[in-house]
């Protein structure tokens, strides 16, 4: 996670909101990514969506059944429709997303029927050190 954080530190650097993410497969780093919606102007650009196509391509293949990814905010709705539709293997995230959680705190699109892909998901891991990164870039956004 501590990854994860310093790529969300680059993301807030750009003046993107700060989500870092990395995909591990077998205790080896395969990709990194944070937010660059606001670098590259896409409404995609989010860090789960980069982080994804990354290891994808790194790994010559969109199943990502034996990968975990770690991120700082809990995935929204596209981001946890990516998630599932690379048949991760496991979802590591840091602080839950009230107003757009879709892994657990908004709605739960993993356990939807409509999901393809059963997902293992552990939350809350460095959930402080998470929310206080956002919580900081948000303060000197709207003082």
């Amino acid at each position: 996670m501590q990854l994860a954080l310093a790529q969300a530190q680059l993301a807030a650097d750009g003046g993107d909101v700060p989500v870092g993410a990395v995909v591990v497969r077998q205790d080896q780093r395969i990709a990194l990514g944070h937010n660059r919606r606001e670098q590259d102007q896409d409404p995609t650009g989010h860090a789960e969506i980069i982080t994804l196509r990354a290891a994808a391509r790194q790994l010559g293949q969109w199943r990502l059944t034996d990968c975990t990814l770690y991120v700082t905010l809990e995935p929204c709705a596209m981001c946890a429709g990516a998630i599932v539709q690379a048949r991760l293997g496991l979802l590591v995230y840091g602080a839950d997303d009230p107003k757009a959680g879709a892994i657990r705190t908004v709605w739960n699109l993993p356990a939807s029927p409509l999901s393809c892909h059963p997902l293992t998901v552990l939350a809350g891991v460095e959930e402080l050190a998470c929310r206080k990164q956002l919580q900081q870039w948000f303060r000197r956004l709207r003082p």
